[in-house]
């Protein structure tokens, strides 16, 4: 026991791949940190897990986050001394139809931008890499030449050895039992002792839900999460692949992604692992607990549940049937709902973090590492990484919510995610006082954190199912709809309820200049209604709110609905005492009215001095309702929002609607905003650039006496200037809009990405925004953009909006 540690840095709990990497990459960082592992290093997902590492995904930040894992498996048996066995045998995903092949096209675009070699291949050069396949219905396939497997017990202790290598202590057989938050310090309670520390990251894997009771006291809340079966099998040594690959190695990793299954070379034989639509899940009901420890146990085999798959499998590579099973792994696996993990700050508790729910860890866990030990040594991450941050999800993810997307996730784990098309399962958490007026009205519905808004209203005979989303286009259904709604709101006026808005008031003495502090941006006065930005320690966008003051001791702030606890967090950041912070955003509903007509359409309904100027704030009646009116609009027209309570938002709308405004939905304000060129956050607005990258010097005042997060940064960036700039674009774009990180070219380099796309209705043409090279941010720079494959002419446009560029509109 002497050389038990009982103070430190950090202490992570859990031990398998993330949590090795965890304390690897903070020991490189220079922080003393303490691993705790109840059980052997591995034990939970990680012992039994298949060790496939695919480069491949169709987001931003799981891909950058894999190709740094993969970057340093290369290396890491040699860095520690630690020998692994890790096969880079590349891997063919297969298309069985064009859509697929689109998706393929845009990771393969993403990949060569990161420096991944993705290769899209013809079915006529399968064979040559794979013969023992079937081709005939396939429409073609993706080669990732840095996928393969590796042994996930060995990379575990090799990290493990680099973490003890470089300081870290790694304590064994050592179960946490709880935490204790005295001061500003945290003890963390074992059965051999306690460790006072500064930082605390839960990193435990499928019981990171019962780790992250331990925080509630302190503000934490229950960890989304739920636990699936995942069951894959390991047939005999196969004759026929035995002589094959002793003449030429190991077959690459085939992943069937339409029928759902992978299938890799396991010495002589095949391991087949399916992700079966009628999934299972466990320890989910009353009488399934989850036991008190399952470290090294498995499922029992259940293999009728893959029958269908086993069978499509034997189709695709018939060697498969050559030889018996030989054994089957049917363990936990935790997901978070959207099947992404969690990593970063946990939630409402302070120097706490997680590291946990990782469906795909051992691909993953390398760049989580890194990440996590970015997070709590830094208090930023070199990329965005909001895709898998814990705040993404608030407090309408109950355990009801989790379980039904867990088995939603996992049955369809190599679905693609199209624009236009909304996933089922967990729906309808938190509704409108409007709601079922809206679905009256043929409301199809999104969900935005957690919240149910139109995305576009449907008249009768509109093909709203599920499979008529199931498309890249732009066309559909919903097209016309969209086309209406912009034009209504264009030449009369249209109302949408943005439900959810986040509604934050900081209150106390030096509230104004709390936030002040955190701005870069001028705050406004009283009565008038400011955007401001905040900035991290680097001058990168952290968020944008919308600033309301009453007084200089009452700020209200609005934004967005999925950013309430991520900006709770912005704002608690060095919060004076006596200064407190309040979330209302349950409390309101809010209505924006907007349109050339809106002025009129609203008069008889208010005593509201409508004349007010752009940007003005007023409380009045609507209805004899008491509200707050705001004169923006996001849709860049003339405009109010109007918020009211929501017990009087039911007729607050049907008056506003039998005035004659058109309802519109969330898909008809994208289009609008972005002829205006107005940013949307986490897209256009990301850590991943800085304020003047972004385009937003007219709201970065570096000449204000208050010290702000990255003023230094700002003032050094602007005068060596700024090597990106925030561009609007038209776009020759046929059937597709742009997506998100498709690439920008120029003379036949990558020169930049788009962060957003969209048909503009008013403009009538394709708009992308976007982040390129300073140098070509010339107004009529020619450039073009990848989309799904297809190289389209883009032109750079103006420092103005598309529609309206001189905002008369917007002030009439």
């Amino acid at each position: 026991m002497s050389d038990f540690p009982t103070t430190t840095r950090v202490v992570i709990i859990g031990g398998g791949v993330v949590g090795a990497s965890c304390a690897y990459h903070i020991a490189k960082a220079g922080w003393d940190c303490v691993l705790l592992e109840k059980n052997e290093l591995t034990a939970g997902s990680t012992w039994h897990a298949a060790g496939n590492c695919p480069s491949f995904s169709s987001s931003w930040a799981i891909m950058n986050m894999q190709r740094y894992s993969l970057e340093l498996y290369r290396g890491l048996a040699d860095e520690v001394d630690y020998p692994m066995n890790y096969h880079v045998t590349g891997s063919i995903r297969l298309a069985h139809s064009k859509e697929r092949m689109l998706e393929f096209e845009r990771a393969r675009a993403m990949g060569r931008y990161q420096g991944l070699d993705l290769e899209m291949i013809a079915v006529s050069d399968m064979k040559e890499r794979y013969p023992f396949m079937e081709t005939h219905d396939l429409a073609g396939g993706l080669y990732d030449p840095d996928d393969g497997d590796i042994d996930p017990a060995q990379l575990t202790q090799a990290l493990a050895k680099g973490a003890r290598q470089m300081g870290a202590s790694i304590q064994r057989f050592c179960p946490a039992t709880g935490v204790t938050r005295k001061g500003d310090t945290w003890i963390v309670h074992t059965e051999k002792g306690d460790i006072t520390c500064e930082k605390v990251v839960n990193a435990a894997g499928y019981y990171a839900q019962r780790v992250g009771e331990w925080f509630k006291p302190y503000g934490g809340r229950t960890v989304p999460m739920a636990v699936m079966s995942h069951q894959f099998f390991l047939t005999e040594p196969v004759a026929e692949l035995e002589a094959w690959s002793k003449e030429n190695g190991k077959l690459p990793l085939l992943r069937d992604v339409d029928s759902s299954y992978y299938l890799r070379q396991e010495k002589m034989g095949l391991n087949l692992g399916p992700y079966e639509r009628n999934c299972k899940g466990h320890w989910m009901t009353p009488d399934d607990p989850m036991p008190d420890d399952f470290s090294f146990q498995l499922y029992p085999d259940d293999l009728e549940r893959l029958e269908w798959y086993i069978e499509d499998a034997m189709a695709r590579v018939p060697i498969l049937g050559a030889s018996g099973v030989g054994r089957v792994i049917n363990g936990p696996i935790p997901y978070a709902p959207d099947g992404l993990p969690l990593i970063g700050p946990m939630p409402g508790v302070p120097n706490a973090f997680e590291a946990c729910v990782f469906t795909f860890g051992i691909t993953q866990g390398g760049g989580a590492g890194k990440v996590l030990a970015e997070w709590v040594t830094e208090g930023q991450t070199e990329w965005d990484m909001w895709a898998v941050d814990p705040r993404r999800y608030t407090d309408y993810t109950d355990q009801d919510y989790c379980d039904q997307k867990a088995i939603e996730v996992y049955g369809h784990e190599y679905a693609m995610h199209f624009p236009h098309h909304e996933w089922p399962a967990g729906r309808d958490k938190k509704l409108s006082p409007v709601h079922d007026k809206i679905v009256s009205q043929g409301g199809v519905m999104g969900a935005y954190n957690g919240w149910e808004r139109a995305n576009w209203f449907a008249q009768p005979g509109d093909d709203t199912s599920e499979e008529s989303t199931q498309t890249w286009t732009r066309s559909g259904p919903w097209q016309q709809r969209i086309k209406e709604e912009c034009e209504a709101v264009r030449d009369a006026a249209g109302v949408i309820a943005i439900s959810g808005f986040t509604r934050l008031s900081v209150e106390g003495p030096g509230a104004r200049d709390h936030i002040d502090a955190l701005t870069c941006s001028a705050l406004p006065q009283p009565g008038r209604v400011g955007l401001a930005y905040f900035p991290d320690d680097r001058g990168r966008i952290l968020t944008e709110m919308s600033v309301i003051p009453q007084s200089d001791e009452a700020i209200w702030l609005i934004t967005a609905a999925v950013a309430q606890w991520h900006d709770r967090d912005v704002l608690l950041r060095n919060l004076p005492e006596g200064v407190e912070i309040h979330d209302r955003s349950t409390k309101y509903e809010c209505f924006l009215v907007t349109g050339p007509k809106a002025r009129d359409m609203l008069a008889p309904l208010t005593d509201a001095d409508l004349t007010l100027p752009w940007l003005s704030y007023q409380e009045a009646e609507v209805c004899g309702a008491p509200c707050v009116l705001l004169r923006v609009s996001f849709a860049g027209e003339l405009g109010w929002e109007v918020h009211c309570l929501t017990s009087d938002a039911p007729a607050i709308y049907d008056v506003i609607l039998n005035a004659g405004a058109k309802p519109f939905g969330m898909y008809a304000l994208n289009s609008l905003r972005i002829e205006k060129g107005y940013r949307a956050w986490k897209g256009d607005l990301s850590t991943d650039y800085t304020m003047l990258e972004g385009g937003l010097d007219r709201f970065v005042k570096l000449d204000k006496p208050q010290e702000f997060p990255g003023k230094a940064a700002l003032q050094n960036e602007k005068q060596q200037g700024v090597k990106k700039r925030f561009v609007t674009l038209t776009v020759d774009a046929g059937a597709y809009d742009a997506p998100y990180m498709s690439t920008l070219w120029y003379d036949g380099q990558v020169v930049g990405e788009t962060t957003s796309g969209d048909w503009g209705y008013r403009a009538n043409t394709s708009i992308a925004l976007g982040m390129v090279k300073a140098n070509l941010a010339t107004p009529g720079t020619e450039l073009h953009i990848d989309i799904y494959g297809e190289m389209r002419k883009a032109v750079v446009q103006p420092e103005e909006p598309l529609w309206d560029p001189q905002n008369e509109r917007l002030r009439a």
